[in-house]
């Protein structure tokens, strides 16, 4: 009995490994990365999300639409710093050529935002969010929200 109780403990444990884990997703040729948003602050209108995506195919692909039911509207931006000044804008479309990977990430470069978010977003949430390719069609994932950790720069959003 009691080596049945520690295979069932070991079998347990090793399933919630992998659902902690499992934090990537594979669409034909391309293959999503760690998808999380930042926490947000109170009444905060707007936030991020980030990714990364691995072409690992022979032909390129665009990722085209993003949405998510946590926000009014979700956009690709992109953010740059000009001098002294960051500068960040929607792009229509992230080309992704074969065997490129493209990594979202906070402060410089391509981000998914989420613009009139419904509501606080909390460490340790999960919110659904399409990603859509040309031609790999959508792809649903899910976003761990994680903590701000100190030191990470933080946008104005309250401008979205």
């Amino acid at each position: 009995m009691k080596i049945s109780t520690l295979l069932f403990g070991v079998i347990v444990a090793a399933s919630f490994s992998n659902v902690a884990l499992a934090h990537e997703y594979q669409l034909g040729d391309l293959r999503i990365d760690h998808p999380y948003a930042r926490a947000t602050a109170p009444g905060q209108p707007a936030g991020g999300a980030y990714l990364e995506i691995s072409n690992q195919g022979k032909s390129g692909d665009k990722l085209i639409a993003v949405a998510s039911p946590a926000a009014r509207s979700t956009e690709i931006h992109t953010m740059s710093m000009e001098g002294d000044v960051m500068k960040m804008r929607e792009v229509g479309v992230i080309d992704i050529k074969p065997s490129e990977k493209i990594t979202m990430r906070p402060g410089n470069g391509y981000h998914i935002m989420m613009i009139g978010l419904k509501q606080q977003l909390k460490a340790g949430d999960k919110i659904p969010l399409t990603l859509t390719f040309e031609k790999a069609g959508k792809l649903e994932v899910s976003v761990q929200v994680e903590e701000m950790k100190a030191g990470t720069h933080t946008m104005d959003m309250s401008k979205h």
